[in-house]
């Protein structure tokens, strides 16, 4: 018998899953999107292996919790799989999309956000060591934008039925890992979430490389802002190269890191809204696009050799076919598949997936659903369910789906802390090559006393999640009910003899609630 509380949750459920991912098999993507069109017909891999719904879930989502079961249970695992490819967009609760609509980032665009910004640093810095509180003022006002950035990754992460892309969406973030710390960044970083990694996260990797090379936060992060013709600057050659494309030894040479630094000489950012003044003869070439721009004054218009071709020197074409030569590499499709092996099937994946991965990124080309799908048709990847290590943003965001599955937190101020106290604070790698994501990097003894204290934060309630300025919005904030939860109840009966036993001891459903949330299984995806 369900209760009324079930029932409602179950109405619930029904309903995001009308809005969202499950009627998206009868939505036609825009004319933009069509490379969904090419994914193979619903087969029956998942069914007929007989995988357990909620490791499924754990996997394609970030944590299992009885509404995305129920989303999961109204069609079946093939066709719900086959929907989180094609779902688009983030379809939130009102309460939620509330929220996120109040935000500046939401209210104002980027290039509104930088000029007011760049008006308050030019004030500060005229009164530096005069009225030192306008540069405090403008650098809290940073950290305030940039809260606001993680504060919406996460309510969507939470929240929004489109898992997968919400899951890819932070792999790409953290593959093309932009550090928090430098210039105005954390000012830009929504934007550059929401408008070049977001809309294209499931894909086509071409149109997702080419959004972070003409977005401003790329520019200014990797200093392609400082690179022209006799001031060349190799960073953002590189590192494409490196880390978004090919991959390190994959068959580049030093000179071909230097010629496609000299492609992408001139092409920066222009904070203040003001054109330069441009030479009558070039002005044609110049382009300029929020706060990104091409300066063809600036720009190397000599022809360059790249990977073995002509790059005939004409202004920012050159760059356009760069990215297309990149996204037809072999290594490029080799090293994208490694990289999402890594992150959905296991810390070494094997050579044979990660060459059907590649195989698929080539053929489809760059297609990234078509990749993914190749991925989880594979025996491998049903192998691999439930072993998975959880990285930082994973654990916490699952023990708060699962936790407060019904409830809407109103401060994830709590769940920044932890990840700080993790190691995993959101775009806080300083370095481009993002966050790790193999086992070793988030099993250390230190780790997993962080994990059992937030486990312990939680099993007895988290009420900072349901404040805001220290004002509790609701009459009594919500307890986790995992202890007399069938859903969870059901979860643990799939848990090791040592959990159940564990579990059995437990004097009181709050210690019932500490052990579920720090148990191995609850470590695992």
């Amino acid at each position: 018998m369900f209760s009324s509380l079930s029932i409602q949750r179950l109405a619930g459920a029904a309903l995001i899953c009308l809005l969202s991912a499950c009627g998206s098999s009868s939505t036609r993507p825009d004319s933009r999107n069509d490379y969904v069109k090419t994914l193979p017909p619903i087969g029956n891999t998942l069914s007929k292996a007989n995988v357990n719904p909620s490791q499924l879930l754990n996997r394609l989502t970030f944590g299992s919790n009885f509404t995305s079961d129920q989303q999961l249970q109204s069609v079946n695992m093939d066709r719900y799989l086959d929907q989180q490819l094609r779902a688009r967009g983030s379809v939130v609760p009102n309460v939620i999309q509330a929220q996120i609509n109040s935000m500046t980032i939401t209210q104002l665009s980027m290039e509104e956000l930088i000029h007011k910004l760049e008006a308050q640093r030019i004030e500060a810095d005229q009164q530096k060591g005069v009225d030192d509180s306008l540069r405090k003022a403008y650098q809290q006002e940073l950290n305030r934008l940039y809260r606001e950035s993680a504060t919406r990754s996460l309510l969507r992460d939470i929240y929004s039925p489109n898992q997968l892309q919400e899951q890819m969406t932070w792999f790409w973030m953290n593959h093309f890992n932009i550090h928090s710390g430098k210039h105005n960044i954390r000012a830009i970083l929504g934007d550059f979430e929401e408008n070049a990694i977001r809309p294209n996260a499931l894909g086509n990797f071409r149109d997702l490389l080419r959004a972070t090379a003409y977005h401003p936060a790329m520019q200014r992060y990797l200093d392609n802002e400082y690179n022209a013709f006799g001031h060349i600057n190799e960073n953002y050659a590189r590192e494409i190269m490196e880390l978004h494309t090919m991959g390190v030894n994959s068959g580049y040479s030093q000179k071909d890191v230097q010629e496609l630094a000299r492609v992408l000489t001139g092409i920066g950012v222009n904070l203040s809204g003001t054109p330069p003044k441009i030479k009558p003869e070039l002005s044609h070439l110049y382009l300029r696009r929020g706060l990104f721009e091409f300066n063809p004054q600036r720009h190397d218009f000599g022809d360059k050799q790249f990977l073995g071709n002509t790059i005939h020197g004409r202004g920012l074409n050159e760059m356009e076919d760069v990215l297309n030569m990149l996204t037809r590499q072999p290594a490029t499709a080799h090293y994208i598949s490694k990289k999402l092996a890594t992150y959905f099937v296991s810390d070494n994946p094997s050579d044979a997936l990660i060459q059907s991965m590649a195989n698929s990124f080539l053929q489809s080309d760059g297609n990234i659903p078509v990749t993914l799908r190749t991925m989880f048709d594979s025996p491998e990847f049903i192998a691999s369910l439930g072993h998975k290590f959880k990285d930082p943003l994973h654990y916490a965001v699952s023990v708060v789906r699962l936790a407060y599955d019904g409830s809407y937190i109103v401060n994830t101020g709590p769940m920044l802390n932890w990840l700080n106290m993790m190691g995993q604070p959101f775009n806080g790698h300083p370095t481009p090559d993002g966050y790790a994501m193999d086992e070793s990097a988030w099993a250390s003894p230190g780790q997993m006393n962080v994990r059992f204290d937030i486990a312990r934060a939680m099993a007895f309630g988290t009420p900072g999640l349901f404040k805001v300025d220290n004002m509790t919005l609701t009459d009594k904030p919500p307890a986790p009910a995992l202890a007399s939860s069938m859903y969870a109840k059901t979860m643990s009966g799939t848990f090791s003899p040592e959990t159940r036993n564990a579990l059995k001891q437990a004097k009181s459903p709050n210690e019932w609630n500490i052990f579920f949330l720090a148990s191995p299984e609850m470590m695992r995806r």
